[in-house]
Formats: structure tokens, sequence, C-alpha cells
């Protein structure tokens, strides 16, 4: 165990000679004379001290890294690099200098600044002071900088250039009134006051040409130049000024006629139909109009001018105001009046059902619209053809392709409406308000379809639109569904080919638009169609793949305004797809329907990443064992190729099923095609794979064996194709390089804590960088002292707040404890002297 510090410094005073044997008084006084023992005795106390405090000073930690030999003597005594506590307490001073100032002076307002030469320098005295105040006087008596421009006023000139005051004898007494009027007198007095100031200008300008004329162009001042500068300016002020009152000059001599050309159109308009009395003697007639009418008529004869005026006049007559066009309906109104038209066709409907007789008032309504619509047709057509133009309206035609779910072309008989219970409510909404902006505009181009009149077209180009001939006993209301079950109860007397007719009148009648809560009921309807799908094709027999098709895409088409609801109920088929692990004709139809609506290239999405894991999952597990197996396989495998014809993602399971279907023992030939099928497909999807031939090989000898010869031999090429693009990988061919080769160099004085690298750029940019480094972490060790001393200071303030509160604070209490002391014992005292009395 090492020697405690007590015994360690009484050993150290022992050893310096400082402590020992008792000394005599005569050694003592000898002692204390000699001076160098003195100094000797200090030294080794400091020294002392010095070895007791191992962080008075900085050394290395580790002094020798690595053994070498030297000449040198070697020291046992390691060397001083520092010492921290002078430094500490060094930058301490130094931030008490500076940021203790600066710390006092935050957030203070207000105050005043001495800013005297010399008050803030403590150094100064009084004498030194005042002379330098005075010689910065004195400097700024002389003038300073000579291009200063603030000096300029100082310099001491005669009024008028040193020239006596004359006065003409014209303008004596006129201009003295003028200079002191100016500020109250009017623009036309102002004006005559500068132009005369102009002209005098001028004159005095002329003058100075005059005289200069035969002495030589000197270099102008710079107070010279601003003059100009400043005469220009004003010159040209002085005409825009000009040039402003000429233009209200000219206003208001225009200004001047107005009353007169008034009272003339009056007396025109007055008397349109009266013709003008002709003079005698075959005068030119007086029309009453300006000059230049009559100079344009006076050049004809009286027969054609009194025409000219006769049919101007009947002009003016007939000329009746244009009439204001339509306001453009909103599509919230549109929609109102669709549903309102189609209500009042269901109750035509009705009462001939009952066998009741129509109303005729609506017939002859309907003929005169049509008489007024074929007027205006044919006053369109004149229209185009006054320039030349023929009438595109009855051109077109009345057959069109339709890209889109909602283009459904209508006849006005076939228009479906809302139900009755809803649309003959009072509290139906008419502004449609609250409806999302996305939803508006999806809902557009089918408020568009359904408003228009043109006849239903038959399928184009594989585009299906709703059955041509509807049933006659078709609704035109219906209730709207908000489950799978109220569908069935709607959908009971409803033919299975009407069914995409009445989807379409139910969106009709239920238009966001129309009422607040109908898009809450469009979104249930949404869900109850993808529900009704898959319950169409799990019947026996299933429904026409046309009337599922109309239905998905009425499905796409609500899935933009209403994505949340109708992707929540694919995910909910899908979960029990997940369950049961058999895919029945509903789930396919279910699978086929995310295909067309969703995108099914996104990396990841809600509804088509879990179906697409479903059926890879399902060719994945499942083994063929019968044909429904093989037919299911087929139909999946083909959906999976639809999904990724964008994508190209790789899907093994579906080459793993796929080869497992050629090789069952008896397949039936139309499902081997589609299998066979499914395979090309595949391979042209994923010719550009690097791994093509490792997939594709296996299904060589499957094609073979189960004769599909054609098959076997498109694949063949594709994988011989897919050979020739493969190639090995080779590293690049260039001639052999010689291994540069330098003979190192010798370094007389080498340190090997130096780094001596031949690259000057290199190195100096080494050299900044590590200077860079140095100096950043100084500055943040800087930095971070001074967090520490501002907060150091402010603990101390506060400490200083609080002993003077306290101090405070208990010479209050103080006070008051003596005060009622004091009061106490005066009443003690006075009610002992009353008891004694």
């Amino acid at each position: 165990m090492p020697p405690s510090q007590l015994k360690r410094l009484k050993a150290s005073l022992r050893e310096q000679g400082i402590t020992g044997p008792q000394k005599s008084k005569k050694q003592k006084k000898s002692q204390a004379k000699n001076a160098d023992q003195a100094a000797k005795k200090s030294a080794a106390l400091a020294s002392i001290r010095e070895s007791f405090n191992p962080f008075e000073f900085k050394h290395l930690s580790r002094p020798k890294k690595f053994e070498y030999v030297t000449n040198q003597p070697q020291t046992a005594k390691r060397k001083v690099l520092g010492r921290p506590g002078v430094t500490k307490s060094q930058g301490e001073e130094t931030r008490r200098k500076t940021l203790l100032p600066e710390l006092s002076r935050k957030n203070k307002v207000g105050g005043i600044l001495d800013r005297r030469i010399g008050e803030d320098d403590p150094t100064m005295n009084i004498e030194d002071k005042m002379m330098a105040r005075f010689e910065r006087e004195q400097q700024r008596k002389r003038g300073g900088n000579a291009f200063d421009l603030e000096d300029a006023d100082d310099e001491i000139e005669l009024t008028h250039g040193g020239k006596a005051l004359e006065f003409d004898e014209d303008d004596l007494g006129q201009e003295d009134y003028d200079a002191a009027s100016v500020s109250a007198s009017s623009d036309g007095g102002e004006d005559r006051f500068l132009k005369r100031k102009r002209r005098r200008d001028s004159e005095s300008e002329e003058a100075e040409d005059e005289t200069t004329e035969d002495q030589p162009e000197r270099k102008k001042s710079k107070a010279e130049v601003m003059k100009e500068v400043i005469a220009k300016s004003k010159l040209h002020k002085y005409e825009r000024q000009q040039r402003k009152e000429d233009d209200d000059d000219l206003r208001d001599e225009l200004d001047k006629d107005l009353n007169d050309v008034l009272a003339a159109l009056r007396g025109h308009m007055n008397k349109p139909a009266a013709a003008p009395e002709l003079p005698k003697n075959n005068a030119k007639p007086d029309f009453g109009i300006n000059p230049d009418r009559a100079a344009l008529l006076a050049g004809k004869p009286r027969e054609a001018a009194d025409r000219e005026y006769d049919a101007r006049m009947r002009q003016m007559l007939f000329d009746q105001r244009s009439k204001p066009t339509e306001r453009t309906k909103t599509e919230e109104e549109k929609a109102k009046e669709e549903a309102e038209k189609l209500q009042a066709l269901e109750e035509k409907r009705m009462r001939r059902m009952r066998g009741e007789q129509t109303s005729d008032d609506e017939e002859p309504k309907k003929k005169g619209n049509d008489e007024d619509e074929d007027e205006d047709m044919e006053s369109i057509q004149d229209d185009a053809a006054e320039f030349g133009l023929a009438a595109q309206q009855e051109q077109r035609s009345r057959t069109e392709v339709i890209e889109d779910e909602d283009d459904f072309l209508l006849e006005d008989d076939l228009i479906a409406s809302d139900s009755d219970a809803d649309m003959t409510s009072d509290d139906e909404s008419d502004d449609g308000s609250e409806v999302d902006d996305t939803m508006a505009v999806d809902d557009d181009d089918f408020l568009k379809s359904v408003l228009s009149e043109t006849p239903k077209p038959k399928a184009v180009n594989g585009v299906l639109t709703i059955g041509s001939e509807p049933s006659s006993k078709l609704a035109y209301t219906y209730v709207c569904p908000r489950s799978h079950e109220e569908l069935l109860k709607v959908f009971k007397t409803v033919a299975v080919a009407d069914i995409p007719t009445v989807v379409q009148r139910i969106r009709a009648l239920y238009h966001a638009g129309l009422h607040t809560e109908n898009k809450d009921k469009l979104s249930d309807f949404a869900c109850a169609l993808i529900d009704h799908i898959s319950y169409l094709s799990n019947q026996t027999p299933p429904a026409p793949l046309s009337v599922i098709e109309s239905v998905i895409r009425h499905i796409h088409s609500m899935s933009r305004s209403y994505p949340s609801a109708i992707a929540t109920r694919f995910r909910e088929h899908l979960k029990q797809l997940q369950t049961s692990n058999d895919p029945t004709p509903g789930d396919l139809t279910i699978l086929t329907a995310i295909g067309s609506i969703y995108p099914t290239s996104d990396h990841f999405h809600q509804v088509v990443t879990p179906a697409i894991t479903l059926m890879a999952r399902w060719l994945g597990l499942t083994t063929p064992a019968s044909t429904k197996d093989v037919a299911t396989g087929a139909y999946i495998g083909a959906l999976c190729l639809h999904y990724q014809r964008l994508s190209k993602r790789y899907i093994p399971e579906l080459i793993r099923y796929t080869t497992l279907c050629l090789k069952a023992p008896h397949p039936t030939p139309t499902l081997l095609t589609a299998h066979t099928q499914n395979i090309l497909i595949a391979a042209d999807l994923w010719s550009k794979s690097p791994s093509m031939i490792e997939i594709f090989t296996p299904l060589l000898m499957p094609l073979k064996s189960s004769n599909q010869a054609t098959a076997h031999t498109r694949l063949s090429i594709l994988l011989q194709n897919a050979r020739l693009r493969r190639r090995p990988q080779l590293l690049h061919f260039h001639r052999p390089l010689p291994i540069k080769s330098s003979i190192p160099k010798f370094e007389e004085s080498f340190d090997p804590n130096k780094h001596y690298d031949p690259d000057k750029e290199r190195a100096e940019a080494a050299k900044l960088r590590k200077e860079y480094k140095r100096e950043r972490k100084g500055a943040l060790r800087e930095l971070r002292k001074d967090a520490s001393f501002i907060a150091r200071e402010k603990l101390k303030e506060k400490k200083e707040k609080d002993r003077a509160y306290e101090e405070k604070h208990r010479r209050l209490v103080a006070e008051i404890q003596g005060e009622e002391g004091r009061e106490r014992n005066e009443y003690e005292k006075e009610k002992r002297k009353r008891r004694g009395r």
C-alpha cells in the first residue's frame, strides 16, 4: 500500500532540509540573513507543492512511445506543456472584462451613451481629452475632406455673384408681388413666376456665355455639375407640368361643347320619325346634325339623302336591345332539373299503369318548345350561312364511342329518377352543399351523359353500354339500397339484363349534388354492388359476363368518389378468401374487378397487394388434383399475368403450378391450351429478365410431352435468343502498364511525427484540414467555457439577489417583531397600571 499524503509530505520536507533536527538560535539567525538560503527554501517549497498537485502542470501522457538511442542525456523529468490553472484564471479574467459587461447590457433599453472623446478611455486624463477634442474641432473647421458635399454649405459667397441689384421698370413692384404671393396664388400665377424666373436665368446664362467665349474651356467643378443636374431636373419637371396644363386646357375646350352635343342628340331621339323640312327653291335640307354629317350628305342627290335618312330612322325605331343570355347552370341545378323531369316521367308511367289518362296540357307545351327549338336552329343556321359556315349540330353522329363507365347515352324515356320518398320530401337540399370537390369532378361527366338526349349506342370497339331494349315494365324510380339484402329486394323484380339500367338510374336519382345524405347512400350502394357481383357469379347459371362487366364499370366510376369504403369492402372479401382458401366464382370475379379498378403496377397497394399475395399463396400451396383445380389455376395464372403486365414482377408460384398442371395425368385439352397461353404470355413478359433461361427451361419437357408443338417451338426460340443475349463477363482488355517505381528519397533530418508528401497541393490541403479541425475544436471549447462562465455569473447574481432578499426579509421581520414587542410591553405596562388603580 503506498504511503499517505502526510507521510510523503514529511519525507519531502526532510529531504529538502526544511525540517530535521532542531537548530540553535545562532544557526537560525545566520540562515535568515543568508538570501541564497531563503531562495533555495522557497524554491524547494514550490517544487514540493507542484509534486503534490498533479493538475497544476500539463504533461504528455506518454512521453516515449518508442525506445530509441540518443547521445543526449536522458532526464527522468517529464516535459511541461502548460499550466492549466494559470490558463483558466487568465481566461476567466478575460471573460470577466468582455462577456460580463455585454451580459449586463443585454436586454437593456434606453439610457444615455456618452460618445465624447475619451469618456470611455480610463487611460486618458482630462488634459488629453480636451486636447483631442480641440484637434477634432479644428479639423472640422478647416474643411476636412475636399470631396465632402456637406462642407460646401460653409463657403461664404456674395449674393447675386457680386453684382448690383438692378430691376427693370416694367418688373419693378410686380416681381416682388409675385414672389411674395407665389405660395397662395393660382396655378397661372405660379406659371408666370416660373416663366419670369426661367427668362432671367436664361439671360444670365447667355451673358456668361458671351463673356467666356474667348476664354479656354476649364474643367467644371463638382458644384457646377450638380447645379446643372438640378437645373435639368427642374426643366423636365416644368415641361411635364406644361404638357399636363395643355391637356387640361384642351379637355376644358371639349367640355364646353358637350351641352350642345347632348341637346342635339336629345332632339334627334325625341323626333325619330319626323322628316326634316325641305327648304324652298331646291335648297339643301338642314338635317339638324353635326357639320361632318352635313358634309357627308352634301355630295348626294336629295332623293338618295332622303332614302338613306328614312332607312336609318326606321332602323333606329325597330332596333331593340339585345336579350340577356341565360345564366350558366351549375351541375347541382342540372341534376335537380333532371331529377324533377324523371319524377314527372315516373308519375306518368304510374298513371298509365293504373289505366288513367294523362293530361294533355303537357303536349302543346312540349310542341311549343319543339317549335321554339326549331326556330332557334333555323336562326343559328341562318347566322352560320351568313358567315360562310355550316351548322355542325345536325351533322354530328348520333352514335359515339363511349370511353368511360359514366358516358351512358340515354333517351328521354330511359332516364332514371330518384326514389318517390326522397324526391318528394320537403327537406331536399337545393344548393347541394358539403359535396367534395373530387366527387363533384367525377360526377360531372356522369351528369352530362345523363342529361344528354341522344339515343343509346350499341357496343362499339368492345365497350359495353346499357342493354338496348330494357323492359317496358322497368320503373324509373327505385329506393337506394344500402346493403346487399336491400339490393336483392330492389332487384327481385328486375331482369338480370336490366340491372345496369337500374344501377344507372339509382346513381342519377341519388346524385350527391341533390341532397347532403346522398353521398353516404351512394357509398353504401357501391359496397352493396361489390357484394352483388360476387353473388351474380355464384348463381346457377351465372349472370352474363356483359352485365357483370357493366356493374364493375359502375363500381370503378364510384371508386373515385368513395375510395375508402369500396377498398374496405374489397379487403373484407379478401379476408374471407384467406380464411377459406378455396376460391369460388364470386371470389374470382372480385379478383378480376380489383385488377380492372386499381393500379396493379404499384409496389404496395392496400387492395392489390393482398390480392396478388392470396393468388400466389393459392398457386404455391395447392396441388392440382381435379379438373376444377386445373381450370381455377389457369384463370388465376391469367389474372397474375394481367396484374404484372406493367411492373413485370416475377411470380415463381405461377411457373410451379403451371408445370404441375402440364404434368397432370389426364388434363382436359382445352385447359392445356389455357396453361400454354399463360406460359407464352409469361415468356413475353419476362423475356428481358436475366434469369429467363433458368425460369422457362424446365417447361420445355412438359410442353413436349403434352403435344404442344407450337408453344414448344416458340419457347425454344425465345430461350435461344436469351442465350445469345447472355454473354460471360470479361475484364477490360488493355495493354499491360508498367508499375511506377521511384527511388526513395533520403531525409537527413527525418522526423517520424512529420508527414512527407511529395504532392504539395495535397500536403497543403491536409495541413489546412488539420488546422481547421484544430481551430474548430478550439472555438467549440471557448464557446463551452463562455456558456459555463455565463451560467456561473447568472447563478452568482441570482444568489446575490436571494441573499439581499433574505436580508431585507429578516430585517423587516425583525422590525415588525420589535415594534410588536414594544407595543406589547406598552400594553402590559398600561394594563398593570390600571390594575394598580
